[in-house]
Order: structure tokens, then sequence, then C-alpha cells
């Protein structure tokens, strides 16, 4: 992506020892955890609010970061938890994991400020420029027009992997049969619903599934897929399916969003009608933007396997804990694919799966680990990624003295991670 834009020519518009790019869950909390460590941390983020799915994409709620009756995640996701609750935007009587997405928002800003994270907000990641396995800057799209950006270790939160791929990393794309990502889908919330008079869950997708076979719906999906929230008289749905589009293509996304928002409108029309306690209910919000399940990995020094996360596998350099199942919903229609890990187990995710193969200062935080498409099933729900975000985080930290992501001491890594408050198999006091 480098040759498109003539670096040398721009403005260098900030420069800093830590470069996060996204501010979603793993990014927010790379950024954070880079700078509570002492680097100088610039966080570039598109939106002008921080959070990425957990905000604008309106993902709700957390799913497990529990095995066997114990949290695995623990660290800056426990921490972003209890700011939550103190402000009143933590858990709810029916949904025990559901959080407020407008509270979350407030949350990060805190962090940021009070850990020291420098932002540039409503700004475009646009290039990147890289040479000898080295990124030396990016070209960043905004209000002030093209600018470089410089650092000495970079750290991709992009969830799609897009800083990683345009320096020129192996990255995959879908699933290995025919490069299918997992659906997309617009998150969307009905307000003023009677809770009380909701059928159960398997009664509401018989209605749906009626209404399909008339042809009033005609969303692949094969249930109903809804959730409470921290609020009274709203229910929050994660049931659309947008299949067969890619999500590093605009053109694709484009016609993801406007088929996404054409099914919400089918569903609400649908919900009013048909289903007890929605008579006089309305739309009250569709996610800023539609929700990512997956698109690119990023290949590192270790690829995680479905595998890996199924047999609950350790590592000796496991940063981060995993215990969701193998979810994977069907790229090309209807089904979704659910295979368990052992009661009460957990996987690790290995530090070398942050580490991008021929890259020696770039670290990944987001989904978009290097994995394969079962085991990114797993990883991708948000407290792994904040858990995989904030390791990252300080390893960069770290890696500013040798100039280098794999000079750093792992075990010294994880030692870190653990006074930090972060559950790493076999050295927290928890296990």
């Amino acid at each position: 992506m480098s040759d498109a834009v003539n670096f040398d020519a721009l403005d260098v518009a900030a420069q800093a020892e830590v470069v996060v790019v996204g501010g979603g869950p793993g990014g927010l909390c790379a950024a954070v955890a880079a700078a509570e460590e002492g680097a100088d941390t610039l966080l570039v983020e598109r939106y002008g609010f921080l959070g990425g799915m957990a905000t604008a994409g309106l993902v709700n709620p957390f799913m497990t970061w529990h095995a066997g009756g114990r949290p695995i995640i623990r660290g800056l996701f426990e921490r972003i938890l209890d700011r939550l609750d103190a402000e009143g935007g933590w858990s709810g009587p029916r949904q025990g994991s559901a959080f407020d997405a407008e509270l979350l928002k407030l949350v990060a800003d805190d962090l940021c400020r009070e850990a020291g994270v420098r932002l540039r907000l409503h700004t475009l990641l646009a290039a990147v420029d890289a040479t000898d396995g080295r990124v030396r800057r990016i070209a960043t799209a905004g209000k002030s027009g093209l600018q470089a950006v410089a650092g000495e270790i970079f750290v991709d939160g992009t969830g799609d992997g897009d800083l990683a791929a345009w320096a020129g990393a192996d990255v995959r794309l879908g699933r290995d049969e025919d490069g299918l990502s997992q659906p997309m889908t617009l998150c969307f919330r009905m307000l003023g619903v009677n809770l009380d008079a909701i059928p159960p869950r398997a009664e509401v997708s018989a209605l749906y599934d009626a209404a399909r076979e008339r042809g009033e719906i005609d969303n692949p999906r094969e249930n109903v897929l809804f959730f409470f929230t921290t609020h009274d008289h709203e229910v929050h749905f994660n049931t659309t399916r947008i299949v067969k589009r890619d999500a590093t293509d605009a053109e694709e996304m484009t016609e993801a969003e406007l088929e996404a928002r054409r099914q919400v409108r089918q569903m609400v029309r649908f919900l009013i009608a048909e289903v007890p306690g929605f008579e006089g209910a309305w739309l009250q919000e569709m996610a800023p933007q539609i929700g990512v399940r997956e698109s690119r990995r990023v290949m590192g020094d270790y690829v995680l396997t479905t595998e890996d996360v199924l047999a609950a596998r350790k590592f000796d350099d496991g940063i981060a804990r995993g215990s969701y199942a193998v979810d994977i919903h069907n790229p090309a229609g209807t089904g979704t694919v659910i295979k368990r890990l052992p009661p009460g187990e957990a996987y690790d995710i290995p530090y070398r799966c942050l580490t991008p193969a021929g890259f020696d200062n770039l670290l990944i935080a987001a989904r978009c680990v290097s994995c394969d498409h079962g085991a990114h099933s797993s990883l991708r729900v948000m407290p792994i990624v904040m858990a995989i975000g904030e390791a990252a985080g300080v390893a960069a930290q770290m890696a500013l003295a040798a100039g280098d992501v794999r000079g750093i001491d792992v075990a010294a890594l994880r030692a870190r991670l653990v006074e930090r408050g972060a559950s790493i198999y076999g050295l927290s006091r928890d296990e």
C-alpha cells in the first residue's frame, strides 16, 4: 500500500513509541496497557469514539469469560466491567453479561485519559510504509487531509488486519475450501417491549419459520437470536445474516449494510405483527456499522488450530485464555456449527500468534491473530480479544528496548500480565 502514497511529501502529524491502529476492544486494551507500562502511546481510531464492535457494532452481551466456575479473563477486562458497574452500565435482571454501550464509550475515554494515551479520532488508516520487515510509518486520512504517523512499535487493532495486510504480511481470508468468511450481522434493538409477554425463544423461532415460509422474511438465519439488555422494555437482536460478503472490500461492505438494513425492516415488521410483547414496540436503534465476525487472519509464528482449541491446549508462551466454543455461523447460508471444549477447560493463546511472520516491530491486538478458521470462531469474541490486546500492549512496551517484538522475555511478559491482574495458566493464584 505504500506505493500509492508519497510518504516523504506528507506532513508528520504525530510520532510515538507505540502506535496502535484501531480502538476496538483489542486496540483499546493494547493502547491503555502500553501507556500504563510507560510507553508514549498513540491510538488512531476511525470513529469519534472507542469500543469498535462493542459500541459501533452494538455487539452485546459479552460472551463467556469463565471456565470451571472461575474467571479466566481478568486484568483490564475485569477493570472495565468494574467501571461499567460503577456507572450503572453493567448487567441486568434478565441478562447478567449485558453492558451499556454508551457508558462503555465513557469508560474507554477515562481509561485512555488516565493512562496518558494520545488519541487521534476521526482518523482512517490510508497506507502503510513497510520495508525489510519493519513498519516505518503509516498514512492517515481525516479532516486534516493525508498525514504521516511515525512510530517504533506498531500494533494492529483493526480487526480486519488492515495494517498488517497493507504492510505485506501473510494473511488468510475465510475458510480454506472457498475463502468465505462467517456471515456479518447488523445488530438492532427494539424498545417499548413487554418483556413479561415474550414467548420462549423456541416459540419465537417457530413464528419466524412460519413467516419465512409465507415469504415475508428471506433472512437465511435458522432462528431468532435475541438478548435482554441493562434496560427495561428493551430487547437486543443479533439475528440478521449477511452471507458471501467480504468485509475487506468497500463495495461488498456497502451491499452488506444495505442488505442488513433491509433484513432489519423485515424483522421489525414481523416482531410487531406476530410476536407477543412487541405489539407496542418500535425500532430504537441499528448499530452504526454492521458487525463483522471474520475477515483476514494474519499468519504468525504459530497458527492456533481448531484442534488446539477443542483439546484445551496449553502453551509455554500463553498470554491469554479462552473457553468460548467453536461457533461457526454458516458462511454460505443457514445453520450454525457449535463444538464445545471439555467442561471446565480453557485453552491458551500463544504469544507467537500475535507476532506476524516476517515483521520485527508489528503486533496483532485483535480477532485477526494467527489461527485457522475454526479457532478464529472461538477467539473472536470480545473478552478474549481484550485479553489479547492487553498482552500486545505490554509486549509492545517491552519490545521498545530491543526494537524487536521477538526480542522480549516472554516469561517476563507472562509474569507482568499476572501482576496486572490477568489470568495466565500455571502462574495465576486463582489456578
